[in-house]
C-alpha cells in the first residue's frame, strides 16, 4: 500500500510537466512585469523638485496642513478660548465656473492645539469644533475622541481648554467658562520641554461621486475653507520670552481664490481673533495622491486565471487507468496549494519591494509601505492564491468535467475580484460580493485603513475590502474547506478508478 508520502511524491511528479511548470512561472512573470510597469508609468509633477511627503510620528503619511497663531509653551500650563463663530466656503469647480457658496464640511476644524513646531508631519493634540461632528479631541494624526454635538454661534458659544502636564495634554470644554467637562486625556509622541500652543483653522475638500459604468463611481474633490472667531484667549505657562507668531503649516495662499479673497492665516482686531485656514490634520491616503502598496498588483488577475486552469486540468487530465482516491484527491490539493503559493511568494517578493523603490525614485509617496506590512501582503496573497488552487482542485472533482469546472472558478473566485477593482459596479454590491464569495480572501492585499474621522470614498474601486484581510482569509478557507470535504466525501472508501472520456473524469467500480 502506498504511503502518504509515496502518494505525494507521485503528484508532484504528475504536477511537475513542462506546461504546467512553464504555466506557473508565467504567472509569476506577468504579476512582475505588469506590476512594474504599473510603478513604472507614474511621476509626480511638480514645480522644481517635489517635497516630501510629510509622515507622523509613527512613519506613515498623514496631511499636516492648517493655519496657525501660535506661542511657546513650556511644559505645564495652559490655554482657554471662547469661540463664537465658525463658517466657511465651498468653491464648485468648472462647469460651475467657479461657483463659491457659504457653507462648512462635516471635518472642517476650528480649535486649539498643542504640537511640536510647526514642522509638517510633528506631534501634536488638537482641541476643536468640526463643522458637524461637534467638540473633538485628536491627536497624533490617526486619534480621534469624540466630545458634546452641537455648533457654535455668537449667542451660544463654545469655550475650550488644552492643559499641558509633562507629557499628558487634557481636553475640556464648557458652554459657560465656568463648569468644564473632561473631553479626554492624551500622550502624543515624543513632545519637547517647549511646544506651540495656539490657535488654528483647517478645512479639507469636499467629496463627492460622480456616476459611471453600471453604477459605480469616481471622486470629485471641491476645494474649501473654514475660518473660526475667538475671543477670551487666555495663555498659562508661556515661554516668557515668546510672543504670538502666524504661520501656516503646509502651503496655502497659493491658489488665485485664496490671493483675490480671503487668504488664510490670523486677523486679530482688539480682543477678537479670525482664524482662517484649508487642507487637513490626520493620516493621509491613497485618494491624497499616494498610491497603496497593492498599487503594484495589476497582473494578480491574470496570474489567478492561470493558477485556476491548472488547478482544474490537474485533476480532470487523469489517465483512464489511474486510480483516484481520497488520499490522492487530498494530495493533489495539498500539491497544487504549495506549488501556488511558492509561485506567489517568488511573484510578490519581487514586485512589491521593487514596485515601491521605483514609485518613491518617481516622486510617489507609497501608502502603508512598511516592512511588516509588506511582508503580511506578500505572504497573505501568495496563501490566497494556494487556497484559490485548492478551491479549483475541490472544484474539478466535484464537477469533473474541465469544461464546467473552470467557468466555474473562474465566475467564482477571479470575476468579483476583477470588476470590484474598478468602478463598475455600485459600491453596495461590490462590498457584497467582496464579501461572501471567495474573493474576499483578496483582502490580505489591501494596506489602506478606512478612518472615521477622514473623508473618503471607502469602495473596493478605491482599495478599500469590506472585511478585515483575516476575515476575508477566513471566508475563503471555508469555501475551500467545505467543498474539498464535500468532493473527498464522494470518493469511495476504498479508492475508484478514474479515466478520461471527452474531457471528463470516468469512474469505473
Amino acid at each position: 500500500m502506498l504511503t502518504t508520502n509515496d502518494i505525494l511524491r507521485r503528484e508532484w511528479t504528475g504536477f511537475r510537466r513542462p506546461g504546467r511548470l512553464l504555466a506557473m512561472a508565467a504567472a509569476a512573470l506577468v504579476v512582475i512585469a505588469l506590476g512594474l510597469l504599473q510603478a513604472s508609468g507614474g511621476h509626480a509633477s511638480c514645480d522644481g523638485p517635489c517635497p516630501a511627503a510629510p509622515t507622523g510620528p509613527d512613519g506613515s503619511l498623514v496631511h499636516d496642513q492648517f493655519a496657525f497663531l501660535h506661542r511657546d509653551l513650556g511644559e505645564h500650563g495652559s490655554i482657554t478660548v471662547r469661540m463664537t463663530a465658525m463658517t466657511g466656503t465651498i468653491t464648485y469647480p468648472p462647469p460651475d465656473h467657479d461657483t463659491i457658496v457659504p457653507g462648512l464640511v462635516p471635518w472642517a476644524k476650528a480649535g486649539i492645539l498643542v504640537k511640536d513646531g510647526v514642522r509638517q508631519g510633528s506631534s501634536y493634540a488638537a482641541l476643536m469644533l468640526t463643522g458637524g461632528h461637534g467638540v473633538r479631541m485628536q491627536y497624533d494624526y490617526r486619534h480621534d475622541i469624540a466630545g458634546s454635538g452641537g455648533g457654535v454661534s455668537a449667542t451660544s458659544p463654545r469655550w475650550l481648554r488644552l492643559t499641558r502636564s509633562g507629557d499628558t495634554l487634557t481636553g475640556y470644554e464648557s458652554a459657560d467658562g465656568e463648569t468644564w467637562t473632561k473631553v479626554g486625556t492624551v500622550r502624543p509622541s515624543g513632545l519637547p520641554k517647549t511646544v506651540r500652543v495656539g490657535l488654528f483653522a483647517t478645512s479639507p475638500g469636499d467629496l463627492t461621486l460622480r456616476r459611471v459604468g453600471l453604477g459605480g463611481a469616481t471622486e470629485q474633490v471641491r476645494f474649501t475653507q473654514a475660518s473660526g472667531v475667538f475671543d477670551h484667549v487666555r495663555v498659562k505657562g508661556a515661554v516668557a520670552a515668546g510672543s504670538w507668531r502666524s504661520d501656516t503649516v503646509g502651503e496655502m495662499n497659493r491658489t488665485d481664490w485664496e490671493k483675490e479673497y480671503k487668504a488664510s492665516g490670523a486677523v486679530v482686531d482688539g480682543g477678537t481673533i479670525t482664524v482662517t485656514g484649508v487642507g487637513d490634520i490626520g493620516p493621509a491616503g491613497a485618494e491624497d495622491g499616494g498610491r497603496p502598496l497593492e498599487g503594484t498588483l495589476g497582473g494578480l488577475s491574470l496570474a489567478l486565471l492561470v493558477v485556476l486552469v491548472v488547478a482544474v486540468r490537474f485533476v480532470t487530465a487523469e489517465r483512464r487507468d489511474d486510480p483516484l482516491t481520497r488520499r490522492a484527491l487530498a494530495a493533489k490539493a495539498v500539491v497544487a496549494g504549495a506549488a501556488t503559493w511558492v509561485t506567489g511568494l517568488v511573484a510578490l517578493g519581487v514586485v512589491l519591494p521593487v514596485g515601491t523603490v521605483i514609485l518613491r525614485g518617481n516622486g510617489i509617496p507609497v501608502v502603508g509601505a512598511t516592512a511588516s506590512t509588506c511582508a503580511r501582503v506578500v505572504v497573505g496573497t501568495a496563501a490566497v492564491l494556494a487556497l484559490a488552487a485548492m478551491l479549483a482542485v475541490a472544484l474539478a472533482a466535484l464537477l469533473r468535467r474541465a469544461r464546467i469546472a473552470i467557468p466555474v472558478a473562474v465566475l467564482a473566485i477571479a470575476v468579483p475580484y476583477a470588476v470590484t477593482s474598478f468602478p463598475l459596479l455600485p459600491d453596495g454590491l461590490a462590498q457584497w460580493l467582496l464579501r461572501v464569495t471567495p474573493a474576499a480572501g483578496f483582502a490580505t492585499q489591501q494596506t489602506l485603513v478606512a478612518y472615521p474621522q477622514v473623508v473618503a470614498h471607502y469602495a473596493p474601486s478605491a482599495g478599500y475590502f469590506p472585511l478585515p484581510w483575516w476575515a476575508g482569509a477566513a471566508v475563503l478557507g471555508a469555501y475551500v474547506t467545505t467543498l474539498l470535504g464535500l468532493a473527498l466525501r464522494r470518493l469511495p472508501q476504498g479508492g475508484r478508478r478514474s479515466g478520461r472520456q471527452d474531457g471528463r473524469v470516468v469512474t469505473r467500480r
